[in-house]
């Protein structure tokens, strides 16, 4: 890692008395390698950002408010279960650091910050215009300034770019400095997919800004997709999620209806996607996780209201999608009831944290609504996830808890064990074999209907 320190000072002597770099100057040095890139946030998107560009040869800083994500970076040690130490400590020409002032120096600056929404479900851009006014106050000619935050559909080249232009040089995008967006598209712990692998859809506020940019992503990623403005950039991340979203909440809805028909939809699913075109199965769960599908549908819908458009298909899959931990609470208590027990003073494991299998990420996890709800009826919730040994303090809840060890004498002490998350770490036949009563939302134990103990929810 280095640790150079130039400051503004430096910079500006270092280029007193030169014209201001016009695009085809900046894209030249990005082609050259010469060009310093800042990756605001080093979370789940930025982090893979530093990797990729830190290979390809590029002076990386890695900017955080969180100083202690910049000290263990220091380190050389990892915040993210699935990011490996070692890549960490083999970066070269990386600098991590919660200096703000030091984007003066950065050729390129990508910004990757949560957007989450605030509790009336509506976008909450605290982070993004933050980060963006950080900017402005460090702002030169020349710099190109990238977006790939999630967002609505006029964000960065009307909202972010004002804040932008407030600069104290007057600087202007398109014409003194250069601005895009490429929506950030990390699944993490994909083993089939990367960062580098993952096309990268890249929309300027003008033709000169597309160019930067492109170039800039050209450098890390097997193909970019050009598109003709940032706000259809931004809006290829919103309808890549509400696909999602809708085919989610579609299975969802039909799990409650094969469940009265007595049919397994998980084994329709399977049946189903044989077919080699005209289908991609979509999978029912406890409710949707993750920094995007519970989220992105609704900066759309936010947005829709402007133009007094109501977006009547998004909404309904974010009413079915989101009433789904109640949905599991319900059949919880049911099967409860089936071995002559009640929901409240029951005692129940929840297995699974995070909000996908075999990662470490909790944001916007169903499990935490579950816990709630449990909760609220009087049952007894413990929980137990390899990859979060200690619940984390999340936006809306606070679960005070601890991994509970998954042990033969543990599993048997529960009443009900719920599985809200597949980690592969997970044994179906050991928690078959040990468990009393379970309640399956992930089809982890296959083909356990018939032991008695299985529901499926």
């Amino acid at each position: 890692m280095i640790t150079q320190k130039t400051g503004e000072k430096a910079v500006k002597k270092a280029g007193a008395g030169k014209k201001p770099e016009g695009h085809l100057e900046l894209i030249e040095k990005i082609r050259s390698r010469e060009a310093r890139v800042g990756v605001i946030g080093l979370g789940y998107v930025g982090l893979p950002l530093v990797f990729e560009f830190s290979r390809a040869g590029f002076d990386v800083t890695g900017f955080d408010i969180d100083s202690e994500k910049v000290n263990l970076l220091k380190q050389g040690k990892s915040y993210i279960s699935h990011i490996n130490e070692k890549k960490i400590k083999a970066l070269k020409s990386f600098t991590p650091t919660s200096d703000f002032s030091r984007i003066f120096e950065m050729d390129c600056v990508i910004v990757c910050v949560p957007t989450p929404l605030n509790a009336n479900r509506e976008p909450d851009m605290t982070y993004v215009f933050g980060t963006a006014e950080s900017i402005a106050a460090h702002l030169r000619a020349g710099q190109l300034i990238v977006l790939e935050s999630t967002t609505y559909p006029g964000t960065t080249g009307q909202d972010m770019r004002a804040i932008l232009e407030r600069n104290k040089g007057g600087l202007k995008a398109g014409v003194d400095f250069y601005l895009a967006y490429s929506p950030e598209r990390e699944d993490p712990n994909n083993r089939d997919f990367s960062t580098h692998t993952i096309p990268k859809v890249v929309g300027g506020y003008t033709q000169k800004c597309l160019q930067a940019a492109k170039t800039l992503y050209d450098t890390i990623v097997v193909r970019t997709v050009p598109v003709s403005s940032t706000r259809v950039a931004e809006t290829t991340k919103l309808l890549e999620n509400i696909y999602r979203a809708v085919n989610i909440a579609l299975v969802n809805e039909l799990k409650g209806l094969f469940e009265r028909m007595d049919i397994d939809i998980w084994e329709v699913i399977e049946a189903s996607k044989t077919k080699p075109f005209g289908f991609q199965a979509f999978y029912p769960g406890p409710g949707l996780g993750g920094h995007c599908i519970p989220i992105d549908p609704f900066y759309l819908t936010w947005k829709a209201r402007e133009f007094d458009c109501p977006t009547k298909f998004i909404e309904l899959a974010g009413e079915i999608n989101t009433a789904m931990p109640y949905r599991v609470v319900e059949r919880t208590g049911e099967a409860l009831n089936g071995q002559g027990k009640c929901l409240k003073g029951a005692k129940i494991l929840v297995l699974g944290l995070a909000y996908k299998k075999d990662v470490d990420d909790p944001r916007e996890s169903p499990s935490f609504k579950l816990i709630e709800l449990l909760e609220g009826k009087g049952a007894l919730v413990d929980y137990n996830d390899p990859f979060i040994p200690a619940a984390p303090k999340m936006r809306r809840f606070l679960v005070e808890k601890t991994s509970v060890p998954l042990t033969t004498e543990n599993l048997a002490s529960y009443d009900c064990v719920l599985i809200a998350t597949g980690h592969s770490d997970y044994d179906p036949g050991f928690i078959l074999e040990h468990s009393k009563l379970i309640v399956d939302t992930r089809n982890l134990i296959k083909g356990g209907r018939g032991s008695g103990k299985v529901v499926k929810a």
